[in-house]
């Protein structure tokens, strides 16, 4: 049986290398290594067929569309560009003010969007312009873009959470929670980092020259309120709503979806705009849901052939101290990070490692934050870095180089991995709040 997953679970990552689109990947080991447990095929297609089935009828599937639409609603009201210049007027008087806004803003896109490839190409095309208009230098201002768009994959609503939920059969509102403080930390982090180099490198970070009345006009002001406050207003029903109680996860993101869409409606958004919108959270929507019913296929699999107790065996064969075994772990999502997608990394890999962190003793939860924090720092890693490819290709400027994204980013990515450790080192940091307020 040993033999068997080995030689089930190379085949996987030989087909992943070779670029196989990873639902086919999953779909076909699960399907041989079904097939070579029960010895037919037939209870192979049956046994997988009727796992597909059960996915597809889980309500809480609907939850990913709903948010993904809720962000694209708003990213097409041009709310972005009200939030970022309100972010701008309420730290205007720090050094770096303008990294300090985009990582504020990119924190409050990220609860809306939950999806930081979005938040990439927005702030490319907003706060970019802007900084390097402003005499910031280019490496500074892709790298405060990059970095700080990956908030979007840890403050909640996140659909690299709501995949991790579905798998572990956690919850998800329980997951959204205990990802606040550490976002929030994190988000705070960015921060200090950008008013440090600003003060340390006054010339790739000036300060921003007083704003001139006559572009100031109330009406303006208005406006840049009513977009930034709305976002905020939408941020507090829908997490406020599931922190409190009122609204399960499914319904935060029913009411999140037609508060976005009404707020599109105010700010101008045509019904060209919203088709739009709709078109293109199906087409985000669709490969993901059709990774979960593979992955689904995948973790029948795994815990059929025992594959979870084989590696788990595996790991703790090469030490038994809970730091080894967190360490190879660790080890393993910053090299796939390198290669593949945040979401393909928790389908490879969650189903296997879940277990073995709740054998160490990690609080599931804790584990969880830890896990997409590490992944989600793959986003920033060379030479996959989709984040840094976003970039580059949303920014209005055809000189702009990858490797003064990366370089500009690495920072960030330390930083990620830092509130990462500190989650596992202090898991209050993550449980404090669903224990308590939940």
């Amino acid at each position: 049986m040993t033999f068997m997953i080995f030689a089930v679970l190379g085949l996987l990552m030989l087909l992943v290398l070779m670029g196989v689109h990873l639902a086919v990947a999953l779909g076909t080991v699960s399907f041989i290594g079904v097939t070579w447990m029960m010895g037919s095929v037939d209870i192979g297609f049956s046994i997988l067929s009727t796992t597909a089935y059960e996915a597809l009828r889980k309500d809480i599937f609907i939850i990913i569309p709903l948010f993904v639409l809720m962000g694209d609603f708003v990213s097409r009201s041009g709310s972005a560009n009200d939030l970022y210049a309100l972010c701008n007027r309420a730290f205007r008087r720090l050094p770096g003010c303008l990294g300090v806004a985009t990582v504020a803003g990119n924190a409050i896109f990220a609860a809306i969007t939950g999806v930081s490839i979005a938040a990439a190409a927005t702030f490319s095309r907003i706060a970019y312009p802007e900084m390097v208009a402003l005499g910031y230098s280019k490496r500074f201002s892709l790298g405060t873009v990059a970095g700080s768009a990956c908030l979007g994959m840890l403050i909640p609503p996140s659909i690299l959470m709501i995949v991790w939920a579905v798998l572990t059969e956690q919850s998800i509102g329980a997951l959204f929670i205990a990802g606040l403080v550490p976002g929030l930390l994190l988000a705070a982090a960015f921060c200090v980092y950008c008013v440090i180099y600003a003060l340390r490198h006054p010339d790739c970070a000036p300060c921003q020259p007083a704003p001139d009345p006559s572009t100031q006009g109330t009406a303006l002001l208005l406006r840049q309120s009513l977009g930034g406050l709305s976002i905020l207003g939408l941020i507090a029903v829908v997490i406020g709503g599931i922190w409190g109680g009122f609204l399960t996860p499914t319904e935060a993101a029913g009411f999140g979806a037609i508060g976005a869409f009404l707020i599109g409606l105010a700010k101008g958004m045509t019904w060209r705009d919203a088709k739009d919108a709709i078109y293109s959270a199906g087409r985000t929507t669709a490969p993901i849901m059709i990774l979960l019913i593979a992955a689904s296929m995948y973790s029948r699999f795994l815990a059929m052939g025992g594959a979870t107790q084989v590696i788990g065996d595996l790991l703790f064969s090469v030490s038994e101290s809970p730091i080894v075994v967190l360490g190879i772990i660790f080890t393993v999502w910053i090299l796939l990070g390198m290669f593949i997608d945040s979401t393909s990394i928790i389908l490879l890999t969650v189903p296997i490692f879940a277990p073995v962190a709740t054998t160490i003793g990690l609080d599931p939860l804790a584990f969880a934050i830890f896990g997409i924090l590490v992944i989600e720092a793959g986003l920033l890693t060379p030479p996959f870095g989709i984040i840094v490819f976003t970039v580059k290709a949303a920014v209005p400027d055809p000189d702009v180089e990858l490797a003064d994204i990366f370089k500009g980013a690495i920072p960030f990515w330390i930083l990620i991995l830092a509130v990462a450790v500190l989650c596992v080192a202090f898991p209050q940091l993550c449980t404090w709040l669903p224990e308590n307020f939940m």
